[in-house]
């Protein structure tokens, strides 16, 4: 099995997982510098420990080093595709970093997988953000798509339609998995769980965008993980590209999130109520009927236990 973005929060998870099953793993990422890249260090430390995982540096946006990757290890039957670019905001400040990881990248990579002779499948993630401007809850795999509120929603949706595009001319099997705001342990200082608890920890302010009235489908890691692996056994016909919803299909407000962390932290968080973002959508909610059905997928994790969890990792791993 390949995964890319492999030192990444989602990737990292995909990886223990199925090398705690006894899959082979060939690990991809290079480690870029979005954020502390010693984060990424130390979630590929925990990997490299294992005896079936193999890493290589690079970047998915390389042809050159893609062929030499696929060309070394032509027995790879299972792509898992998560490298990207991400971030909604960072997406306003650096556009051409997102055409290069995912769209590029989505090319190179699906060029990559069909000189595969023995591949099966390709796994790759997409975003909740390509549901865009919709305002009709909850979001369905068949809703319209086509008016994205940022660059970066853009870029995943075309990365869907470009899987689209090899499936149909090469008769590639694939499943394009719509992730709803993910947290958990070793999770991404940009993303709303970290920001949140560094913040009412240091006693700064919280910036909370359109005055608070704002709603997300948080969904725990390890029910993402689940999702990750049904879709991966449950391959596609070939030239079929699925598209699946992972959420936890209960959004929470964002002041009852901030609420949640104050409780796990024993501490008040100092809230600094600012407009909304242009980039933003006011609310994220996954319909997952298709994917429950299709691959089994089941969210466990209440958002307590959740955020229990990612503060006692936080507490650990910053004090390290």
């Amino acid at each position: 099995m390949l995964v890319t973005g492999v030192a990444g929060f989602i990737g990292s998870h995909v990886a223990r997982a199925a090398l705690a099953r006894g899959d082979s793993v060939i690990g991809v990422d290079n480690l870029n510098a979005y954020y502390d890249p010693a984060l990424k260090h130390a979630r590929l430390d925990r990997l490299q420990a294992e005896r079936h995982f193999e890493f290589v540096e690079a970047s998915v946006s390389d042809m050159e080093a893609m062929e030499r990757l696929v060309t070394t290890h032509a027995d790879i039957e299972t792509v898992v595709h998560l490298a990207a670019q991400a971030g909604v905001a960072y997406s306003i400040e650096n556009p051409i970093a997102y055409a290069d990881s995912n769209v590029t990248g989505q090319v190179v990579m699906f060029e990559a997988a069909r000189r595969l002779p023995r591949l099966r499948h390709v796994v790759y993630a997409s975003s909740s953000s390509v549901y865009g401007l919709n305002e009709d809850v909850p979001f369905r795999e068949t809703d319209r798509t086509d008016r994205p509120a940022s660059l970066y929603a853009a870029t995943k949706r075309a990365g869907e339609l470009i899987a689209h595009s090899y499936a149909h001319v090469h008769g590639i099997a694939s499943s394009g998995l719509r992730f709803f705001t993910v947290y958990g342990p070793w999770g991404r200082p940009d993303m709303a769980a970290w920001l949140f608890t560094s913040a009412i920890l240091e006693g700064r302010p919280i910036p909370v965008f359109n005055n608070g009235l704002m709603e997300r489908d948080f969904t725990y890691i390890d029910d993402i993980v689940a999702g990750v692996l049904g879709a991966i056994d449950r391959t596609p016909k070939p030239g079929e590209n699925r598209i699946f919803n992972l959420g936890n299909n209960s959004p929470v407000p964002l002041l009852d999130f901030i609420a949640t962390i104050e409780r796990a932290t024993g501490r008040k968080a100092e809230i600094r109520f600012e407009p909304m973002r242009r980039a933003d959508v006011p609310a994220t909610f996954a319909d997952i009927a298709l994917s429950a059905e299709t691959l089994g997928f089941q969210p466990k994790t209440s958002i307590d236990e959740g955020i229990d969890r990612f503060v006692g990792w936080y507490r650990g791993y910053n004090a390290r």
